[in-house]
């Protein structure tokens, strides 16, 4: 693609997620055409693709990780000078830790459809003057991984020690593994799959659900100043129930009761502690995430399938090659269970790949991967320093 510009965002922006540490790259043009084109037949005039980056780039470009995220988080990945709030993997990247910027140069992108500054759904489309809304072309996981690559092309990086991703971002990790086979040394997938299950499916079918039949969603084209919140707040209980595992619940919670104080007698109200935490976290999500770009997102989890790269799961990871592959499962992840990446680890291996399994015993289920320090960073850690 052709670069538009590539600009550092001035601080005095505002809008969701971009701080003074997030960059932009606004891209036009895709290898001979005019637009950025889709997988599934879509096309955009032209996208934008909002990233943060750590560490200093080799003056051969040679020391480059890519990280894509899951589902909800932005591109802020980690505290830096311009921005030193702590990142949604603050733990694991920075000066002598896991993923060390001391010797690499970590680069995490907004997927495309995101709304943290990527182009998304309620990004203006050209054509109209007005956001994209229910308009935005059908999304892929492949799409992301493709807007990530025209990335580096624009940076001037041509080749990367690592690719790296977690939930959907592992999704996004194996498809740009897979479209891109000989421009990327080393794959870390974490808690992802190549492909979804049923039981996952039917959670985000009935999340996808609970947002359109909020009166607000207008059919995917709201007023910014009237969305779906009430959809969003119950679509993301549902989803942080699927997010962490039964036991942790029961040790964190149990059956604790709000303390009568908080309680305002209502019929109905919330009475455990664990109600209480789930509208806490909702709350706190609606507003900071765009409804729609949750419906693309999700839908495109579900649509992804390795199989499609191949016409089975292993002929298409055979298209991966990689010199090693670092595959992470949490035994009690009941989103993507460790079955699913012992499928990926199996599949590379039956290729002939190099790869490493490792099979987590956490008990934070599908976000082990945000919140457990122990397992984690010493396992990514070993990894890269190996590599």
């Amino acid at each position: 693609m052709n670069s538009k510009k590539i600009e550092q965002l001035h601080p005095s922006r505002t809008r969701r997620g971009i701080t003074a540490a997030t960059r932009f790259a606004t891209l036009i043009g895709d290898y001979g055409t005019s637009d950025f084109v889709m997988k599934r037949g879509g096309r955009l005039p032209e996208i934008t693709i909002a990233y943060e980056s750590w560490g200093t780039l080799s003056p051969n470009h040679d020391n480059v990780i890519l990280i894509f995220t899951g589902l909800s988080p932005s591109a802020h990945a980690a505290s830096s000078k311009e921005n030193p709030e702590p990142g949604w993997w603050e733990f694991m990247i920075g000066p002598g830790k896991a993923i060390n910027t001391d010797q690499y140069y970590v680069i995490c992108v907004n997927s495309l459809g995101g709304c943290f500054g990527s182009t998304g759904p309620e990004s203006i489309n050209p054509q109209t003057g007005k956001s994209y809304g229910s308009d935005f072309p059908e999304l892929t996981i492949e799409d992301i991984a493709k807007a990530g690559h025209h990335l580096l092309q624009e940076l001037g990086i041509d080749h990367l020690h690592a690719v790296v991703g977690p939930s959907m971002g592992g999704m996004i990790a194996l498809a740009y593994a897979l479209q891109y086979p000989h421009e990327c040394d080393y794959m870390v997938s974490i808690s992802a799959a190549s492909r979804a299950l049923p039981f996952t499916i039917a959670m985000r079918s009935l999340q996808r659900e609970i947002i359109r039949c909020d009166p607000h969603w207008e059919n995917g084209h709201y007023h910014s100043s009237q969305e779906p919140e009430s959809g969003m707040k119950l679509a993301r209980k549902l989803g942080l129930v699927s997010y962490r595992a039964a036991e942790e619940w029961h040790q964190r919670f149990d059956r604790a009761r709000v303390k009568k104080e908080r309680r305002k007698g209502s019929p109905f109200e919330i009475e455990f502690e664990v109600e209480s935490y789930l509208d806490y976290n909702a709350n706190k999500f609606v507003g900071n995430f765009d409804a729609n770009s949750y419906l693309y997102l999700s839908r495109a989890m579900d649509w992804f399938d390795v199989a499609d790269h191949g016409g089975s799961v292993n002929a298409g990871l055979a298209k991966i090659h990689v010199k090693k592959a670092l595959i992470i499962g949490v035994t009690t992840d009941i989103l993507f269970p460790i079955e699913q990446q012992k499928e990926i680890a199996e599949g590379l291996i039956k290729a002939g790949r190099n790869v490493e399994f490792v099979s987590i015993d956490s008990i934070n289920g599908h976000d082990a991967f945000l919140v457990d320090r122990d397992h984690f960073a010493p396992v990514i850690g070993d990894f890269f320093a190996q590599t």
